[in-house]
């Protein structure tokens, strides 16, 4: 039996779904807008369930376009946003704010605290990153000291953070599996390049 791949393309602005044959052609492509929103100057949110659900509705409308089902599909590879963060409930996968995406300054004041503190050399050393909101780490730390028992629930091993990557694969896997990859890790300035950790 042939094999096709999916490939979820989850933009900043759109999801989009593509289904390849063995060889790489394109046999379908479906693809979905969804809302920014700027509650206030320097911040930009996503809602993630709508990230969710354009995500599913173009995977459906992809593989239903080309002719396949489901079961057909071998593999499916994600591309991502890759600094936006979203911070959900281990158990019932509910998030607990919107998804912080990468455009976002919220936390420009911290990274600047932190470069007074003397740590971006440091930080740059372990991650080849500089020290800016763009990246996830803040945006983490702002989630957990701005969304009421948020650090809590994070210190209770209640709360999973990841990429939008990492929440697709959650939620398509129905909380079975947690992971990302090293191109997303990398974005979030908690990875060490040097020792993949």
């Amino acid at each position: 039996m042939p094999a096709f791949i999916l490939a979820i393309d989850q933009g900043t602005t759109s999801s989009r779904a593509i289904v390849f044959d063995e060889n790489s052609n394109i046999l379908s492509v479906a693809q979905q807008e969804f809302a920014q929103h700027f509650p206030k100057a320097g911040w930009v949110e996503h809602d993630p369930e709508e990230i969710w659900q354009t995500t599913l509705a173009v995977c459906r409308e992809a593989i239903g376009k080309s002719g396949k089902q489901a079961p057909d599909i071998a593999a499916i590879g994600i591309t991502n946003q890759r600094e936006t963060t979203i911070v959900w409930d281990r158990k019932t996968g509910e998030t607990v704010y919107p998804a912080i995406v990468w455009q976002d300054r919220r936390t420009a004041d911290y990274c600047e605290s932190l470069k007074g503190q003397g740590l971006e050399a440091d930080i740059t050393a372990k991650t080849g990153l500089l020290l800016d909101p763009y990246f996830s780490g803040t945006k983490i730390r702002w989630i957990l000291d701005n969304v009421e028992g948020a650090r809590a629930r994070a210190d209770a091993g209640e709360l999973a953070f990841g990429t939008v990557d990492s929440f697709l694969l959650w939620r398509l896997t129905g909380g079975k599996v947690h992971r990302t990859d090293a191109t997303n890790a990398s974005r979030t300035l908690l990875f060490n390049i040097h020792e993949q950790t």
